[in-house]
């Protein structure tokens, strides 16, 4: 019985990381009219930025000040990568013909 509340919790963070990428989808296909399938990849580099972080803090930092930590790293990463993607993957191709981003 003790397991249920631990895999709705599981099921609600899983859940929640699903919907972001699917808004991001949403999103990026709605204004750019460009399909974009990077979310997932630059998801995953902004947990590798929060782990790179977790790394480099010194074993006695507590989780309080270590998890707020990690979630600028992650952003910073993601942002970053983001951010290139846009200037140069869809910056070329926004004002081109239709069939160019196929």
């Amino acid at each position: 019985m003790h397991e249920l509340p631990q895999q709705l919790v599981n099921g609600l963070l899983l859940g929640s990381m699903y919907g972001l990428i699917a808004i991001g989808y949403t999103m990026v296909y709605g204004i750019v009219q460009l399909i974009n399938f990077a979310h997932g990849e630059i998801f995953m580099v902004g947990g590798f930025g929060a782990l790179t972080v977790w790394l480099w803090l010194p074993g006695s930092t507590t989780m309080w000040v270590a998890i707020p930590l990690m979630l600028v790293g992650a952003v910073i990463v993601s942002t970053t990568i983001a951010i290139g993607a846009e200037r140069f993957a869809y910056r070329p191709l926004r004002g081109a013909p239709r069939l160019a981003p196929l």
